[in-house]
């Protein structure tokens, strides 16, 4: 009897299809071949984008369901699949309210980003990128329920999946491998592995695709390597529209290593709230809030030009709106502070030109002239040169990937004759066909929601029929079955078998989990009786500070990539060996090689991160320094 769903990929999306299951009474096994979950989600920079949501009822942003279907069907173009789309737009307050309800997420501040006829992006209120603050949540959550409901929820991390088997068109359950070691488990199969916007090794999808913008910077995680797809379609799954590789505009650029192929990415967000890109001239060259293709050409017929570099401005009124974004990419040597005479300089132009450039802006925005470019919103006027100014280098960086498996709207991946496979869903940026030609910023965190969700009921729908269908094995456990409804925790129910196991029987991988690289967490701090509560976790093992002290003159000596440390919250961490684990990539810890980081940490993590997924990389203490690290 099929017992339990498998989910491959920890991302948003399969993280969402797994609490789905889980709050639809069913049991689930998460894979990823990460130390960490997360993938590129925690990137997410903008915000999540919901239409007709209480945030925008109680905003008087006069929305609707209708206008973001159809914005939305606008951006994809003629690859636009209505029926998809329609889930993607209809479900989005829904989306964007259970993350609210369920996991006490904030999501009250609300931006317009480009190509969107209302302000429908929603972010909090809270220092982290949306992204990382509604991943984290999830995440933090299900270690949680792994820790508290073994029998029901089960973590693997760095586990890797190789196969996914089927019998004739139904897919019967996986192989992964984890410690070298090969393991199968059986059971309905959620894919949410991510895109291929890094997929730079021999039988790269780019390549084979896109081959034009594979020499690109990519702003993904090293792990975006397609993986899904290629077993997917190796068992007969449809790869569709497979080169329309979304090319970010505003990719970050690093005057220390301008070449790297690994790039930050400028959230949308900043020329959502009024930034503007100008070209090497001083002068302004597209409608900055257009879709993201449309910007990134206009960005490239200034290169051809010879207009470049490309810079983003925000004035001090945008900079204050984003406080957080520009003290990040400050701290990451990303971008600058700057007075207008010294941008001038710096472009290279007069600061009469400079000056016009902002004057025939701010006429704009009035009304008083036409826009060349036909932009419609301004946001944080007016602009002057006697301001000051928040400054990065840009260039066109590889980001999203439209295509991908094909789906019906039930998030059933579809064999060759077009029908669904039994047992088999997909959601994500793996889930091809849901953005069309183009994706709106702010839709990759919806579709990892709207779609996970989506594939946790069609997954939990098949686990129940299947547990019901009447088979030998099913008739002999039917009446063994009880349902658990536990008035304290709503939209919850629980199923138990007659053996007084739950219904995840079958091969355990707890030891497994419990051995990996990120620890399921120990400790009995999870409460799962309030489905919004996430509690810090404690570490499998006591975590200790060694008491050995190190001033930050011998800390700035080890800053080199092959010999590398960090002071952080008044301890020190040796991180040579470890730069590969991170999941914001190597390229986000070279910035703070032989630094106190500590302000850029706060920014991006809670205090638990060091001592539950990197304890052993601590190496002792800053001199003169206290330990304000909580652990």
């Amino acid at each position: 009897m099929t017992q339990k769903v498998i989910v491959v990929g920890a991302g948003l999306s399969g993280l969402s299809a797994a609490h789905t299951v889980y709050l639809s009474g069913g049991n689930v096994l998460l894979l990823d071949k990460n130390n960490f979950m997360g993938g590129n989600s925690t990137k997410a920079t903008s915000g999540i984008n919901g239409a007709l949501t209480r945030t925008q009822v109680d905003l008087k942003i006069a929305d609707s369901v209708k206008q973001f279907y159809d914005d939305t069907l606008k951006s994809a173009r003629d690859l636009a699949r209505p029926d998809l789309i329609r889930v993607l737009t209809y479900k989005s307050a829904a989306a964007v309210e259970w993350l609210q309800d369920v996991f006490n997420l904030d999501l009250t501040l609300v931006s317009r980003l480009g190509g969107h006829s209302q302000p429908r992006t929603h972010r909090g209120h809270d220092a982290k990128f949306p992204g990382m603050a509604i991943t984290y949540a999830l995440m933090q959550r299900f270690e949680e329920l792994a820790e508290s409901e073994p029998e029901r929820v089960q973590l693997i991390k760095k586990a890797k999946v190789s196969k996914i088997h089927k019998d004739g068109n139904q897919i019967t359950g996986v192989t992964y491998l984890f410690n070298g070691e090969e393991t199968r488990v059986d059971g309905p199969v959620v894919v949410a592995t991510g895109g291929y916007a890094a997929d730079f090794g021999e039988q790269s999808l780019l390549k084979q695709h896109r081959p034009d913008v594979f020499g690109l910077s990519t702003t993904n995680g090293a792990h975006a390597t397609g993986d899904g797809h290629k077993m997917l379609m190796e068992i007969g799954a449809n790869g569709i529209d497979m080169e329309k590789v979304q090319v970010h505009p505003t990719g970050l650029i690093d005057p220390k290593d301008p070449g790297s192929k690994w790039k930050f990415l400028a959230a949308e967000a900043l020329r959502g709230e009024g930034g503007l890109l100008l070209n090497s001239k001083g002068q302004r060259f597209s409608d900055e809030l257009g879709h993201r293709d449309y910007v990134s050409g206009k960005m490239w017929e200034e290169k051809e030009k010879g207009s470049w570099p490309i810079r983003l401005i925000l004035n001090s009124k945008a900079s204050n709106v984003l406080d957080f974004h520009t003290r990040h990419y400050s701290g990451r040597g990303l971008m600058k502070k700057m007075t207008g005479k010294e941008l001038a300089k710096e472009i290279g132009c007069s600061e009469s030109d400079l000056q016009s450039t902002f004057q025939d802006y701010n006429a704009i925005a009035e009304g008083k002239k036409k826009d060349p470019f036909g932009k419609k919103f301004f946001h944080n006027l007016p602009f002057d040169i006697n301001d000051t100014f928040h400054v990065a280098l840009m260039e066109p960086v590889l980001h999203f990937t439209m295509g991908g498996i094909e789906i019906n709207d039930k998030a059933q991946c579809l064999n060759k004759e077009q029908k669904p496979f039994d047992g088999l869903f997909v959601c994500g940026e793996l889930a091809g066909g849901v953005h069309g030609a183009n994706r709106l910023g702010g839709s990759s965190l919806l579709g990892c929601v709207v779609y996970g969700r989506v594939a946790g009921e069609s997954a939990s729908k098949y686990l129940f029929q299947q547990a019901l269908s009447g088979t030998s094995a099913a008739a002999q456990r039917l009446g063994q079955i009880s349902l658990h409804i536990d008035p304290s925790q709503p939209g919850k129910v629980s199923v138990e078998w007659g053996s007084g196991v739950g219904a995840g029987a079958g091969p355990s991988p707890d030891q497994q989990a419990q051995v990996s690289a990120g620890p399921v967490k120990a400790g009995a701090a999870g409460d799962s009786a309030d489905p919004g509560k996430v509690s810090a976790p404690s570490s499998p093992k006591k975590f200790s500070i060694p008491e050995k002290e190190f001033t930050l003159e011998e800390v700035a000596k080890h800053n080199k990539k092959e010999d590398m440390w960090v002071a952080v919250k008044g301890i020190v961490l040796d991180l040579t060996n470890w730069v590969d684990e991170h999941p914001g990539g190597p390229q986000a810890l070279y910035t703070h090689m032989g630094r106190d980081a500590t302000e850029e940490f706060e920014m991006l993590h809670d205090d638990e991160v060091i001592p539950k997924y990197a304890p052993e990389i601590v190496i002792g203490r800053v001199k003169g320094q206290k330990v304000t690290l909580e652990y």
